[in-house]
């Protein structure tokens, strides 16, 4: 079986800024959830059997006690962010597994359940559908994967290595050096993705880099310089990776065969009447045919 993990925040966000305005009954913004709500049922009628959608309860979590800066809800689209517990009500309500996460992130949860459903021997691949470059972290071989839906791109291993130019286990690495703007950290001072693949592609791990450019066995324009900031940054290097480093530890599932998807709740004609979208009430029953 193949297991199909959603990064529910994400696929909020993407129709949001995709889609025309939806009201439902009560006059409330509902069109970016309808269309993830509609986006997974289309994965359902596409042959996924086992699925979870992680999502974002609060946008905070335990990373804003870590850093000052890292991202936050401010500047979040009202509109966008009335529609995150609901995505969630009406996730459920057509029958699919949900992880509203608090105090870690979706992130979390999805590397959570990667790694859990990876280790599971009735699994063939496991699908981590979002291209936030935090989960190239979790790919493992042609087992656990990357998959971009919206450019129809699947990352294995070497898709990995061949987009950043390091294997997975060295993304929170080279994250710690580069940073990540959509998540609100800047990473080390003159370090870019070229020099950061470079030197993570000999070394690995920060830790191993040596401390004087003299000692690197690669060729870097201005490695004297790296070598400087590094050592001058050496604790945020090391705190931003942290930062981007995923934790597994979630509660997610404890049998993989609780992500088959059985068909819709029932109160999913409840749900879709107020959504103001009675027919997908007959869209998810066809599933079922």
């Amino acid at each position: 079986m193949n297991v199909h993990l959603i990064d529910g925040t994400y696929e909020l966000f993407r129709h949001f800024y995709a889609l025309p305005s939806r009201l439902d009954t009560e006059g409330k913004e509902v069109g970016a959830l309808v269309g993830v709500v509609r986006s997974v049922a289309s994965m359902i009628r596409g042959g996924a059997t086992h699925l979870g959608v992680a999502t974002d309860h609060t946008v905070e979590s335990f990373r804003n006690e870590m850093y000052k800066g890292y991202k936050t809800g401010e500047g979040i689209d009202p509109d966008l962010w009335g529609q995150f517990h609901p995505l969630e009500d009406a996730l459920r309500a057509i029958g699919v597994v949900v992880w509203p996460m608090v105090d870690q992130e979706a992130d979390d949860a999805l590397a959570a359940a990667a790694i859990k459903a990876g280790a599971d021997t009735t699994v063939e691949r496991v699908f981590i559908c979002t291209p936030d470059k935090d989960l190239a972290q979790c790919v493992r071989g042609d087992s656990i994967v990357q998959l971009d839906r919206r450019r129809g791109i699947t990352r294995n291993e070497s898709g990995v290595q061949e987009k950043f130019g390091v294997l997975p286990g060295s993304i929170p690495d080279y994250l710690g050096l580069v940073g990540d703007a959509a998540d609100g950290f800047p990473g080390i001072p003159k370090w870019g993705a070229k020099s950061a693949s470079t030197v993570l592609a000999q070394y690995g791990k920060l830790e191993k880099i040596p401390k004087d450019e003299a000692d690197w066995t690669v060729r870097l324009r201005g490695a004297a310089g790296l070598a400087v900031s590094l050592r001058n940054n050496w604790l945020d290097a090391l705190l931003f990776r942290d930062i981007a480093t995923l934790r597994t530890d979630a509660d997610v599932f404890s049998n993989v065969d609780e992500l088959r998807w059985r068909g819709p709740a029932d109160d999913l004609p409840r749900v879709c009447e107020r959504l103001g979208v009675p027919e997908l009430v007959d869209e998810v029953a066809r599933l079922l045919q």
